[in-house]
């Protein structure tokens, strides 16, 4: 019997990027802009810093943290990504100034936050009177203290019974050490448990490698339909809970 619902977040809960138009509109750089601008900005306090070698060590620091996520399961925090990027500039910051810059790299997606996908509030609400809820998410510049507080600004947080964020778990999707917290928290089995996300490799064989079921959830991005080994595919929150419940035999 299916007792759990867990969520991947990104394009499956909120909408990624759906920030940056509210970005332009209040007149802000792009994230990816604002972020090697925060570490330019901070070294030229200090000394003279040429922004275009600032903005190839972010790159390569970015290059580097892809390879080690996708290859080794793992997303270095930001704190671990710019000391790559002060690295490859031979410059170090002071720690209240690179404290500083971490945070603001932190609460971006927070200030200006992105989009709730349509239909996701009456769907938790929904599922949440039959199953318990958890989040199964990667972290890739927001922490999971940011990601809470961006599901508490749609209103959507109080859902969930439990939060596997990758950079507290130490692993990332489709490590099984992610879907394993998310088990513990709810108290459940692998078997008992249903993964709903939009990637194929990560949401899909990630979760039904260890026993459980998988939804690949199409509304936002649809690459891995054609060719997913999914259990169900849900095109809009609206038909979710009707799809978990044929999953758990209801």
């Amino acid at each position: 019997m299916i007792k759990a619902v867990t969520f991947d977040l990104w394009d499956t809960i909120v909408y990624d990027d759906t920030d940056e138009p509210k970005r332009a509109a209040q007149g802000l750089r792009s994230k990816r802009d604002e972020r090697r601008h925060l570490v330019w900005q901070a070294l030229e306090r200090i000394a003279p810093a040429d922004r275009a070698a600032v903005d190839t060590a972010y790159d390569v620091a970015d290059a580097a943290f892809n390879k080690v996520w996708h290859e080794q399961h793992i997303t270095w925090t930001i704190a671990e990504r710019l000391k790559v990027v002060l690295d490859g500039l031979g410059r170090s910051l002071p720690e209240d100034d690179f404290e500083a810059v971490v945070e603001a790299h932190e609460v971006m997606e927070v200030e200006v936050y992105p989009d709730a996908i349509e239909g996701i509030g009456e769907a938790l609400k929904a599922l949440s009177r039959r199953y318990k809820l958890c989040i199964v998410s990667d972290t890739i510049v927001t922490p999971g203290t940011g990601l809470r507080a961006l599901l508490g600004k749609h209103g959507l947080a109080d859902y969930f019974s439990g939060f596997a964020f990758s950079d507290e778990v130490g692993r990332s999707k489709p490590h099984r050490a992610m879907f394993e917290a998310a088990a513990r928290q709810l108290g459940v089995e692998f078997f008992q448990m249903v993964h709903v996300g939009d990637r194929d490799h990560n949401d899909v064989k990630g979760p039904q490698a260890l026993g459980a079921k998988a939804i690949l959830f199409t509304a936002s991005r649809d690459n891995d339909k054609a060719t997913t080994s999914a259990d169900a595919v849900c095109e809009r929150h609206a038909d979710l809970p009707a799809l978990v419940d044929r999953l758990a035999g209801g």
